[in-house]
């Protein structure tokens, strides 16, 4: 049984050499389906010596419809991600939404990922910062990339320095989202790692249908920007069929295609870093 804490020099030496991802489907949906997702992205990783750590929701709590999937049971689900992390030894990030689920959730990951909606929950942040746990903070879309610095402090004043943040879009309109990349360099000025997701960055939320809708067709665009800005790691959602998936879907990097985004970003990345070396 791998300790909580196996893999955390790990993850205190992600993104200081080069890029590194953060990749899996929204929610957990079946074991089958987390373990032929963890396998792949895990082989393409090792293949391109790419730091990688599993994400999957072990329960979605922001559906648009209360029709939405929602998840297989908490219990359930979160027992899938400690499985997955021990098979394939793995770090794996999950989200949680109220702080009742923060001791719960870091039972069984290494990552608690704070949903953008939930930013400036303090409860929230506070609880997470004290499972000692590494805590992704996604910026709200109603937040400044400068306003960061008080969600991190909420964490960082409990002792737990263990923080990245995650650009993930901003509000335009009723529905779209448009990525500012500015807040890749502000956020780094705050002293913390920022990730960039990539498949939510391209949502449109709040359709007439009850359905979030998505333009995958440019997550490469936004994954080769964010890399060109600077940013440490890449968050994305992928499936093997993205119109079965059972939740966002719409906004999803079907698997087969992640292989050529990944030599992409990277040899985006060396270039990057091989300039900044330059530079100092």
């Amino acid at each position: 049984m791998l300790s909580l804490d196996a893999y955390d020099d790990f993850l205190k030496d992600v993104g200081r050499s080069g890029m590194f991802l953060i990749a899996g489907p929204c929610v957990v949906e079946s074991e089958d389906l987390c373990q032929e997702i963890a396998e792949r992205v895990q082989g393409l990783c090792k293949e391109r010596n790419l730091p990688y750590i599993f994400k999957a929701s072990y329960r979605k709590a922001n559906r648009s419809s209360a029709n939405s999937f929602m998840g297989i049971g908490d219990h359930e689900a979160l027992a899938v991600l400690a499985r997955i992390r021990e098979r394939y030894r793995l770090p794996v990030l999950t989200d949680i939404h109220d702080a009742q689920e923060a001791s719960m959730a870091a039972n069984h990951v290494d990552v608690l990922q704070i949903p953008a909606f939930l930013a400036r929950q303090t409860d929230l942040l506070e609880a997470a910062a004290r499972t000692g746990r590494w805590v992704n903070i996604k910026k709200g879309q109603f937040m400044s990339a400068s306003s960061m610095k008080f969600a991190a402090e909420k964490v960082a004043r409990l002792g737990n320095p263990r923080i990245w943040l995650t650009e993930r879009g901003t509000q335009f309109g009723y529905h779209d989202l448009i990525v500012d990349f500015r807040s890749i360099l502000r956020m780094q000025n705050l002293g913390y790692p920022v990730v960039v997701d990539i498949t939510h960055s391209l949502q449109q939320p709040n359709q007439e249908s009850g359905v979030t809708a998505g333009t995958p067709e440019f997550i490469e665009t936004i994954g080769k920007a964010a890399i060109a800005c600077g940013a440490q790691g890449i968050f994305l959602e992928t499936h093997p069929n993205p119109s079965l998936a059972l939740s966002d879907g719409a906004n999803m990097l079907p698997l087969p295609q992640l292989p050529r985004l990944l030599d992409r970003l990277l040899a985006l990345d060396q270039t990057v870093r091989s300039f900044a070396r330059e530079e100092s």
